[in-house]
């Protein structure tokens, strides 16, 4: 290699630092850019080169021209042969839970029926499993080359991927053409690591250094005149120069100054037409085997490209002779004895390119057409020949749209939307049958509904208004517009497209899956019309089901989180979601969301069940991960597991789920439901825990106010944004938004304190000027958590009812309070309610109390404020160890003797231990029996 000094030193440089011994070896990140021709390729090869003889692991990928819409072409080129001749059952071992999730992206294995997973879940296990391979292989030189060709899927998780290299026993090499890199590589453009913040750029060769190379090729007798004139028509292209020495030995032209004319001709015989006119020499047949070697892409099989190009077995291999003869094509993509031949390979991609270019338009089509044809006769899938199908003209060919739809269902089974919906778009064009053209561009719905969601809804409006008569098909579409129009803050169209389509549907069984599904974007519509009537639709229909389908039970769900909202007794609102969970319910059904079961373990935290709600939550998030969905689906499951952690007063466990749920809302964007949910409960956290600035920055940071979601968001996004304006002292502003719900809410008959507490916020904010209405807000309150039931919202309430009454009444007020609460779940409110009374009554033990329930709740503030009043007046801080975290065989014993007396205990005086074992149980006084059964189960 010429003039390369600067970069091989770089390599042995980050390759001493990936083999060496003790704690300064690690990885690294290497890129190199530069135009075509400039010796990238050149450079790679001789890095795997010295990688090998480091005795380094080597995985090596290279993107292609031609198959830059095949998706994971270049992860599989990378991961494959690392697995290669492992069997299934091995496989399965050593991928573990991730092998359904990226075994299909692999080419491992078949996709599995049912929901694919999401886009990020699927980089999460390709994170894994290189990961995985690395650490089990290191040292590990990953190298691609020609990234700039390399298909989105694998070139945006590389660039993801990239900087874990650094902590990784890896190095990771790239090249590519910085003019051609896509915008979703720039991670490529700025790598941290030893190139420093910018990719090192390959410079052309000077002039001192094509004259070495010709005098190695011609022999030192050639003159100067004769190596300038090379320099310059080549620009100094290293491969540009040495093809053209190698075209003048092969003339047996001197290298004299003569001769120096004729160079800038053989230099135009290596691109554009000089390259076809040589190629042409080589006869029709070798000029058919190029035109089909070039359109096949990389990788070449001979006997795929010989079918192509309509020759036979001698024909082809005395063409493929021919052009090795000539440069045009090498012998295979390995370079070195430790790699593996694959195939036939161009000798540049520059020589590819110019020979793909000048096949004649409608033969470069039919071409593709013989190459997709000849693929699937391989036995190599519909997958790889969709790219070529791509490149067809239409012909109202039903074997291109059988085969394209079959090739885009397997791409979005193994997590490739954007190749499916490529390869769906353009079977509508081919054009499919006039029966089959609805289930087309239902499938089209169905792999844009990710990334493009007006397109999905433009889609599936169309399948609709095609004449067919397939029920089930026409159900399937309805039921996905209205999802997409439900995710898209559409709620009231996705309503009405359900109403249209129940008042023409005569099967009872499929109207009522219409039904379940309206009911349950009704229940999301945070401007829902007429909500009390549909309670009372609902309400009729559930009572009446026997939750015999998944169906039935998705309806009687949905009329437990109804009765909720309404505040209905809480033994009716557990009874109906006891219906419901009597069978195990499916978090990651193929044919409906998630929202429905989220809904059905939500009711247990509001009916003091929180233990319960984490135990639905546990295995649906474990659902999630096994089925590869880590965008939304796992950021809505942390962070409601967070506010449910929140409402037990576990607040540093809280807060770490609330963040982790953000992080990944992050990735799905801001002001979407998912973001929203993530914010407000992380916001909610954080003034409990009494950081009050650090939520407001929080707040600012992510544009959390107005204007507020269509959909419904729990806790209610307008209510928390008035209770961290309350905690900021803006109180007139606190108001404005706490009427604001009140008129949002109140026509909707949504009354449960439990589940927004709007009133009781209303009240401690017009405490000051208008002490009577603050009491009867509160004093509603108290009247809407008695009628639910449940202790903590009771307690709740009670606390903030003292906090606004005549001085006279809050004792009494607040002794209630406490009871209810410390034979309940809901620490933090439990440590509210202490500070209140102990402050109150001047009691030391009550606010020591306090102070040892707000530190077990990660109260900080709390325990700040009530340790300032307990020193006051001159109590001692609390010197005992903090309680245990797990459930003590005391707390056990207590809690059994209270499943066994149907005593409740006296109002003043809770017993402290039975109320520690509500806490860690998850759970109120009268669901102890089962919580109990829980945990025995957990423990066994």
């Amino acid at each position: 290699m010429v003039e390369r000094d600067t970069e091989l030193a770089i390599v042995d440089e980050a390759l001493d630092q990936l083999t060496g011994p003790g704690p300064e070896a690690g990885g690294a990140l290497l890129a190199f850019s530069g135009p075509a021709g400039l010796g990238k390729t050149t450079l790679l090869a001789e890095l795997r080169r010295r990688a090998h003889a480091r005795s380094c692991t080597v995985l090596a990928a290279r993107g292609g021209e031609q198959e830059q819409s095949q998706p994971f072409h270049v992860a599989r080129q990378l991961i494959q042969p690392q697995l290669a001749g492992t069997s299934e059952q091995e496989l399965r071992a050593a991928l573990g839970g991730w092998y359904s999730i990226v075994g299909p992206a692999l080419g491992l294995c078949a996709p599995e029926q049912g929901a694919p997973p999401d886009p990020q879940g699927l980089r999460d296990g390709l994170d894994w499993v290189l990961t995985h391979l690395v650490v089990k292989r290191a040292p590990v030189t990953l190298v691609l080359d020609d990234a700039h060709w390399a298909d989105p899927e694998s070139l945006s998780w590389l660039a993801a991927f990239a900087p874990r290299a650094e902590h990784l026993p890896l190095l990771l090499v790239v090249a590519y053409r910085p003019d051609e890199l896509p915008a979703h590589a720039d991670a490529f453009r700025t790598l941290p690591g030893r190139a420093g913040q910018a990719p090192l750029p390959l410079a052309p060769l000077t002039p001192a250094a094509v004259a070495a190379l010709v005098r190695d090729a011609l022999g030192d007798h050639a003159d100067d005149a004769f190596c300038k004139e090379a320099w310059a028509v080549t620009a100094g292209n290293p491969f540009e120069a040495v093809e053209l020495t190698a075209k003048v030995r092969g003339r047996g032209l001197r290298p004299v100054e003569e001769n120096a004319p004729q160079l800038a001709d053989l230099a135009a015989a290596q691109r554009g037409s000089g390259l076809v006119a040589r190629l042409e020499r080589l006869g029709p047949s070798t000029v058919r085997f190029a035109w089909a070697c070039a359109v096949l892409g990389t990788a070449i099989p001979q006997d795929i490209a010989a079918r192509v190009a309509a020759l036979g077995t001698e024909e082809a291999a005395g063409a493929t002779t021919r052009l090795r003869d000539a440069r045009i094509l090498s012998a295979a993509g390995s370079t070195s004895d430790h790699e593996p031949e694959t195939g036939l390979e161009f000798v540049h991609p520059l020589i590819a390119t110019g020979i793909y270019r000048a096949i004649p338009d409608a033969l470069r089509v039919a071409l593709h057409g013989k190459a997709a044809a000849a693929v699937v006769d391989a036995g190599l899938g519909s997958s790889a020949a969709a790219r070529h199908l791509l490149e067809t003209h239409p012909e109202n060919d039903p074997w291109v749209v059988r085969t394209l739809r079959e090739a885009a269902g397997e791409n979005l089974r193994a997590g490739a939307p954007d190749a499916a919906r490529r390869q769906l778009a353009r079977a509508l064009r081919e054009p499919p049958d006039f029966d089959e053209r609805a289930a087309v561009l239902y499938e089209l719905g169905c792999a844009s509904l990710l990334t493009e969601p007006a397109n999905t809804v433009n889609h599936l409006r169309a399948a609709l208004a095609e004449p067919f008569d397939d029920p089930t098909l026409r159900q399937g579409i309805v039921i996905r517009l209205a999802q997409v129009l439900a995710h898209s803050d559409r709620l009231a169209e996705a309503s009405e497209s359900l109403a249209r389509e129940i008042a023409r549907t005569p099967d009872v069984r499929a109207r009522l899956r219409l039904q379940s599904e309206q009911f349950m974007w009704d229940a999301f519509n945070a401007a829902e019309t007429d909500s009390p009537a549909r309670s009372r639709r609902l309400a009729r229909l559930a009572d009446r089901l026997t939750g015999r389908d998944l169906t039935e039970r998705y309806v009687i769900a949905l009329r437990a989180w109804d009765a909720c909202l309404r505040g209905e007794p809480v033994d009716v609102v557990l009874h109906h979601a006891g219906r419901v969970l009597e069978r195990p319910f499916s978090w990651a059904h193929e044919d409906r969301g998630f929202e429905v079961p989220v809904l059905a373990a939500m009711v247990h935290m509001y009916a003091d069940r929180p233990g319960r709600a984490e135990e639905l939550f546990e295995a649906g998030t474990a659902e999630f991960e096994r089925q590869g969905w880590r965008g939304a689906h796992l950021s809505f499951a942390y962070s409601l597991r967070a506010y449910i952690r929140y409402r037990r007063g576990r607040l540093v466990e809280a807060e770490e789920l609330a963040r982790s749920g953000l992080r990944l809302a992050e990735r799905v964007g801001r002001r979407t439901p998912v973001h929203w949910y993530a914010i407000a409960i992380l916001l909610t956290t954080l003034l409990a825990r009494g950081r009050v600035d650090e939520a407001w920055e929080l707040a600012q940071e992510h544009e959390f106010g107005a204007p507020f979601p269509a959909a419904v968001v729990f806790p209610d996004s307008q209510t928390v944004y008035a209770e961290l304006l309350l905690a900021r002292g803006e109180v007139r502003a606190a108001v404005a938004e706490l009427e604001a719900v009140d008129r949002r809410l109140t026509p909707r008959g949504i009354q449960n304190p439990a589940w927004c507490p709007w009133q009781l916020h209303l009240a401690r904010a017009v405490a000051a000027d208008d002490p009577q209405r603050a009491r009867t807000l509160a004093a509603d309150a108290v009247r809407r958590a008695r009628a639910f039931g449940a202790p903590s919202a009771i307690g709740q309430a009670l606390r903030v009812a003292a906090e606004v009454a005549a001085p006279q009444d809050r004792t009494a007020l607040l002794r209630e309070a406490v009871t209810l609460l410390s034979a309940s779940p809901a620490g933090y409110e439990l440590a509210r309610a202490l500070a209140a009374l102990g402050y109150g009554l001047r009691d030391a033990d009550l606010l020591t109390a306090a102070v040892v329930t707000a530190r077990e709740c990660g109260a900080d503030g709390l325990v700040e404020e009530a340790t300032e009043i307990l020193t006051g007046m001159g109590g001692a801080l609390p010197s005992a160890p903090p309680r245990a975290d797990w459930v003590t065989e005391e707390e056990i014993r207590a809690a059994d003797l209270a499943v066994r007396s149907e005593k409740e205990p006296e109002p003043a005086s809770p017993d402290w231990v039975l109320s520690a074992a509500c806490r860690k149980l998850g759970t109120d006084r009268s669901g102890l029996r089962a919580a109990l059964e829980a945990f025995a189960r957990s423990s066994t």
